[in-house]
């Protein structure tokens, strides 16, 4: 099969192993948080209208909410989404950044979410991760087989962001991996930037290269 029509999607990943993927990110980032100042939890995050401290809470929320939990919460705002992220994100805040931090440290290791792949999961993991080291200057190297996952995931997917759709008539390409997907104008470049990329996150475009680049800065307006 030729590399423009292949997909790095690991097929046959059970929920058993993709868990310990999940917790080995969240661990990792609670670590990297330990030492930050007012200054940097107050730093605003590339998810858009939150700080640093805020997409913590959200991850916290996330690992917080069972199906039945998170549909009340759908239910008590009327499905408006994004008041029920708002409300649960605020739950978790806490009255301090060290509270914010004990208790994303209490659901490093939780199985707990919505009724969402396990691989949503671990891709918000990745994201907001990305979304808190990125504007804080913090480097991480996430294992290539969980990038190359979760890439996979959002290549196939619109559940929770859209992502598919924005990659639609594109070939992405990872230069340090073995992802490749789709045809069409090509986009090459780091499987993390690659991730971000279909998730709108339009500071890591920068990290790709060819002409298929354009068309997702296009996209992620």
């Amino acid at each position: 099969m030729s590399s423009e029509r292949r997909t790095s999607r690991v097929a046959g990943v059970k929920t058993s192993e993709t868990w310990p993927l999940v917790h080995a990110e969240r661990a990792a980032l609670a670590g990297h948080l330990a030492a930050l100042d007012d200054a940097q939890w107050a730093t605003p995050s590339l998810c858009a209208g939150l700080t640093v401290r805020e997409v913590l809470a959200h991850l916290t929320a996330g690992a917080s909410l069972g199906p039945l939990r998170w549909m009340a919460g759908v239910l008590r705002k009327r499905f408006d989404f994004d008041a029920m992220v708002s409300y649960r994100l605020a739950q978790q805040l806490g009255a301090s950044p060290q509270e914010t931090l004990d208790r994303f440290r209490r659901v490093v290791t939780s199985t707990v979410k919505a009724p969402i792949p396990v691989e949503a999961v671990l891709g918000e993991a990745i994201v907001h991760g990305a979304d808190i080291r990125r504007p804080l200057g913090i480097g991480h190297d996430s294992p290539m087989a969980t990038l190359t996952l979760v890439a996979g995931y959002y290549a196939g997917s619109d559940m929770v962001v859209e992502a598919r759709g924005r990659i639609s008539g594109l070939r992405l390409r990872a230069t340090d991996g073995e992802f490749a997907i789709g045809s069409g104008p090509l986009v090459t470049g780091p499987t993390l930037a690659l991730i971000m990329a279909m998730t709108g996150r339009a500071a890591f475009l920068d990290d790709l290269d060819g002409p298929g680049v354009a068309t997702l800065r296009e996209r992620s307006a």
